[in-house]
């Protein structure tokens, strides 16, 4: 790329208090893009001010263009933004685009999942509207398609078969090694874990916003029907509300053991670490993920991983996790007790977890995401 080409980057969801894996995804490629291409000059637009734990980056080739306004921001001030500018390349981080993009301008989009695709219900209706039409102009418009698992490139596949393969790139997302594999000491873990009135290898632990794609009621029964087998067990669920919530709070109000049954609202990423590290395991029950961070995260954190055998879950859980049937919440609670008792089984998960999550980096993932899009 030569030294006076743009590429112009949509940066508005750091702007976002709630993180959640499409920030991080952004977030640990802002982090890399910069002295991976030190003679190509990033512009990174967004809307109102950066969330700090999502947006540090302070490399001399990246301009930061901050343009507020009200409403429908990508498809206004953001649309006139690069149609005024004419960047050689745009990069859409989420699978939306805006309404006018010059020809001039080759635009990349990252397709996260299609979800809303398989379970409408589980978002709020204007959501799967404005979801749909978004995704379907992403595709429409774009010249490069990166795909965040092989289960989303098939997805996007079945439901828009004119898209040729060669057009979708798979590039895996990374964890962050460095943070997750350093060990907390016992003294400030217990002293967190404290707080929320659970103990080390006493609990079981989730990670993610709170929202009925995420299966959180059905885990909540088979928590209730493992609980009663072993009384000292105790769930955490780590996230904050999000849309459609409301079932999990009742769910959880009904439970005849909704003291054990922890929500911990926001957490700062230093007690999400500790949480992983003392949690007995990691449950992720989801219904569908495009790709599924958090087991990443638990590997890292040396915490065997029961997961739902579906979509991209297989993918990046491989051999190195114990898998449940998502609509089946006794299953979910058999896989739980077995995993809770059987100590060989959990050394056997966080031995292969360490192999596993290997195949995943963020470096990785950046270099190959920037060299695709400068291609």
């Amino acid at each position: 790329m030569a030294k006076n080409k743009t590429l112009a980057i949509q940066a508005s969801d750091l702007d976002h208090t709630r993180i959640d894996g499409t920030r991080i995804y952004l977030r640990e490629l802002l982090k890399r893009f910069g002295s991976l291409q030190k003679k190509a000059h990033f512009t990174l637009y967004h809307r109102g001010s950066f969330n700090p734990n999502l947006f540090s980056s302070n490399f001399e080739n990246y301009t930061v263009i901050q343009r507020p306004f009200p409403f429908a921001w990508m498809q206004t001030v953001f649309t006139w933004e690069i149609f005024r500018s004419k960047p050689e390349k745009l990069f859409l981080p989420i699978q939306a685009v805006p309404f006018f993009v010059s020809r001039k301008t080759e635009v990349t989009v990252t397709i996260h999942d299609l979800a809303f695709k398989y379970y409408p219900e589980t978002f709020p209706w204007i959501h799967t509207l404005k979801l749909n039409l978004f995704l379907s102009m992403a595709l429409l418009r774009a010249d490069k398609i990166i795909s965040v698992s092989e289960s989303t490139k098939k997805d996007i596949q079945k439901f828009f078969p004119h898209i040729p393969s060669e057009r979708i790139r798979v590039i895996y997302h990374g964890f962050d090694d460095i943070f997750f594999r350093t060990r907390v000491s016992s003294q400030d873990s217990d002293q967190v874990l404290k707080k929320y009135r659970v103990q080390f290898q006493k609990y079981i632990l989730y990670v993610g916003a709170l929202q009925p794609r995420k299966n959180l009621v059905r885990l909540i029964q088979a928590f209730n029907e493992a609980k009663k087998t072993v009384p000292d067990m105790k769930l955490v669920l780590a996230g904050e509300p999000a849309w459609l919530s409301q079932s999990l709070f009742e769910e959880r109000e009904k439970s005849p053991f909704k003291n054990d049954i922890i929500m911990t609202g926001a957490l700062s990423f230093s007690d999400i670490r500790i949480f992983y590290q003392g949690a007995r395991f990691f449950v992720f029950p989801s219904l569908y993920e495009g790709f599924g961070l958090p087991i990443l995260e638990a590997f890292a954190s040396h915490t065997p991983v029961l997961t739902a055998r579906n979509s991209s879950l297989t993918e990046v859980g491989g051999d190195a996790v114990l898998y449940c049937d998502a609509s089946d919440t006794l299953h979910m609670s058999t896989q739980m007790l077995l995993l809770w008792n059987d100590e060989e089984l959990r050394e056997q998960l966080i031995e292969k977890g360490e192999m596993q999550v290997m195949k995943f980096s963020w470096d990785t993932c950046a270099q190959k995401t920037l060299k695709y899009i400068l291609s």
